[in-house]
């Protein structure tokens, strides 16, 4: 039987939620401190997907200006029902809205509604769930106290209002004694019972799976003695697929449980560059509990595709060449852009950035668009032709954060720079004057060990310095939510613009 690999959605795709439609299935993830927000993505067989668009892709619906890396967009949950889908997400440590939302929409593909923000939602990682009565009811986590004691409450919502309505209710405060982080849940009606689950342990090596059964969808709550469900962190962290948790469940249209859950794949000692990565499981059910994984109980790198007509999408280019009217939506930028510094009609054919004093270093919006790294070995690279004024700067970005990231720039004078800034403090590993032509800047991969290659024109691709450890650029190094992100990227004061021919990134 043909098979599947794992992730269905790799690079930084945390926090999966998934809802069918008749025989289509939407799958969104977190974001945090990137604009647009929230990707909504598209499968007809669970396996292949497609990237619709983004939830939150107006200015006005997603105020990130200042928000810290990785604030932002927590843990959205996406449900369907009666023709409308529903969209709810927790704003963390915004500097202007803050706090729980829902956005609906009658087409997936948007245009989304603008937030409707519930000030007395408490906490944080929502979920909604509608019953068979014709009720709906909005669960949460949120703490209890530090550092990590949290519980699930729940209480109805009303979907007409979009508000919450009638009275509180605690439905788990976790399987385990003294565990930590008992969160992201989600329920479901199972055979006349009501299943919640959820996440506990902390979104790293001890991640896991847990669950706890109801008669009633006001509890009281048992968990299973099963749990956890699933978990890596009995595996060490030796094994190539870790941190595996935040799982929410789907039924196929032919009967099938399927769950996707994050989960992250270190490399070189335990790093994950990567992020965490959206996996799929088969699930079954005994005894009225979910079984994930059946006969190995743990996330496999493959598995026999679901009894699904398989529907393949056409394949994302290895290259933009930016002969699109618009940008293509898996470019991202660095919080919310309040005015707009890119271009693909100034000079046909390529990205103009405009050279603006704003900093990857700083809690801004810089001229930058990123799109994520999504392999462990990659290349990247760029055709760039730029005159720069003295103390300007453009070129190619590997970005963990404002604190942890690799620059490749070109300068005044010719004159290409390798940055690396870890911790806050910078160290220019190596630097080269190209003479005239187009400039060509770019990041090769093997593991861990990254080559920045310089070529000026039509000649082959240089090494600038040497070899340097990507090690520094791993949520583990820098801390943090997110996985890397490649970018384009200008800086300075002149107010010019920085031409980008082309963008390519491949995987081995």
């Amino acid at each position: 039987m043909a098979q599947f690999v794992n992730p269905i959605l790799p690079g930084s795709h945390p926090d999966p939620s998934v809802c069918r439609a008749g025989s289509d299935y939407y799958l969104v993830t977190s974001t945090f401190e990137y604009f647009p927000g929230l990707p909504v993505y598209h499968s007809r067989d669970l396996v292949h997907w497609r990237l619709l668009g983004h939830v939150l892709d107006r200015p006005c619906q997603l105020p990130l200006q200042g928000v810290r890396a990785s604030g932002g967009l927590y843990a959205p949950t996406i449900r369907h029902h009666d023709g409308v889908f529903y969209v709810v997400c927790t704003l963390v440590d915004g500097t202007r809205e803050t706090g729980n939302f829902v956005v609906t929409a009658t087409d997936p593909a948007g245009p989304w509604s603008e937030p409707s923000w519930l000030p007395d939602a408490d906490g944080f990682d929502p979920s909604l769930f509608f019953d068979d009565d014709g009720r709906a009811w909005w669960t949460a986590t949120r703490l209890v106290r530090p550092p990590g004691e949290t519980e699930i409450w729940l209480r109805e919502f009303d979907p007409a209002g979009l508000k919450l309505i009638g009275d509180e209710h605690v439905l788990w405060r976790g399987a385990m004694h003294d565990a930590v982080w008992l969160e992201a849940p989600h329920l479901y009606k199972v055979d006349g019972r009501y299943v919640l689950l959820c996440a506990e342990g902390g979104t790293d090596f001890e991640h896991s799976v847990v669950v706890a059964t109801a008669d009633e969808v006001t509890g009281p709550y048992r968990g299973s003695k099963l749990n956890p469900l699933l978990t890596h962190r009995h595996l060490g962290r030796g094994h190539p697929i870790a941190a595996t948790g935040h799982a929410d469940l789907v039924r196929t249209q032919r009967g099938q449980w399927y769950a996707v859950l994050l989960a992250t794949r270190p490399y070189g000692g335990y790093h994950d560059n990567l992020g965490r990565e959206t996996f799929l499981v088969p699930v079954a059910w005994e005894d009225g509990g979910p079984v994930f994984s059946p006969g190995t109980g743990r996330v496999e790198e493959r598995y026999d595709v679901p009894d699904l007509r398989v529907h393949l999408w056409p394949r994302q280019r290895q290259t933009d060449d930016f002969d699109a009217p618009d940008l293509d939506p898996s470019w991202m930028f660095l919080r919310t852009p309040e005015e707009k510094f890119w271009s693909l009609t100034e000079r046909p054919g390529h990205l103009r950035l405009r050279v603006r004093p704003e900093s990857i270093t700083d809690l801004v919006t810089p001229s930058l668009v990123v799109r994520r790294q999504q392999h462990q070995d990659f290349h990247a690279s760029c055709v760039l032709e730029f005159d720069p004024a003295p103390g300007d700067s453009a070129g190619l970005v590997l970005l963990q954060n404002n604190d942890h990231h690799v620059r490749l720039m070109l300068g005044a004078g010719r004159e290409v720079t390798l940055v690396l800034r870890v911790g806050g403090r910078e160290e220019a590993l190596a630097r080269t004057r190209l003479e005239e032509g187009v400039v060509r800047l770019g990041f090769e991969a093997t593991g861990q060990e990254h080559q920045a290659l310089v070529a000026s024109g039509a000649e082959v691709w240089q090494p600038l310095g040497e070899p340097f450890d990507g090690r520094v650029l791993s949520t583990q190094s820098a801390g943090g939510f997110t996985g890397v992100h490649i970018g384009l990227y200008a800086t300075g004061s002149s107010g010019g613009g920085a031409d980008f021919d082309s963008f390519t990134y491949r995987g081995p």
